[in-house]
């Protein structure tokens, strides 16, 4: 297929994760779509997220202060990693797998669709659809437990960046 074109398409926006043997180091992201290929067996996906970080890579600028001057001025820079926190609907059942794979290095794919797309399809069924994807090498950092009296209990997943991030990638018939 290819990339999504209307903006109600991030409804259907996933978080996967490839807890499976990474070989090698990636450069592409036809490398990282390949290893999500094989459907659900090494694929977990983050389950009732609420909400998602922003994805990609940030601008390289950092503001320098001036004295004297009324605003700093702006210089090119290192870029750091964004904050990748995902908040989710904290049901512990749901959440094991995730809590299982905290400090240990896999790959993500941050997947927004057209039409809803299950791990269990795996790549052949999204070929079908079209879809947006960005990939990272990263760790499950930390997952904090926000419990509410009065709404859902909720969770803030930490993750960060091992990889540069590669994307808008989609998955195409080739």
């Amino acid at each position: 297929m290819a990339h999504i074109s209307t903006l109600g398409s991030g409804i259907y926006t996933y978080l996967d994760i490839f807890t499976g043997t990474i070989a090698g180091t990636e450069v592409s992201a036809a490398d990282y779509a390949a290893l999500f290929e094989g459907g659900s067996a090494d694929t977990v996906r983050m389950p009732s997220v609420r909400e998602f970080p922003s994805i990609g890579t940030p601008a390289n600028i950092v503001n320098v202060p001036v004295y004297g001057q009324e605003t700093s001025s702006q210089v090119q820079g290192q870029a750091d990693s964004p904050t990748l926190e995902v908040t989710v609907n904290y049901v512990p059942a749901d959440m094991e797998e995730i809590h299982a794979l905290k400090g240990q290095e896999v790959a993500f794919r941050f997947m927004m669709a057209e039409q809803e797309v299950t791990v269990a399809e795996g790549a052949a069924a999204t070929l079908a659809k079209a879809n947006t994807e960005f990939y990272f090498k990263g760790k499950v950092e930390a997952i904090l437990v926000n419990p509410a009296l009065t709404d859902a209990n909720t969770a803030t997943v930490t993750l960060s960046a091992q990889s540069d991030f590669y994307g808008p990638a989609t998955i195409a018939a080739s």
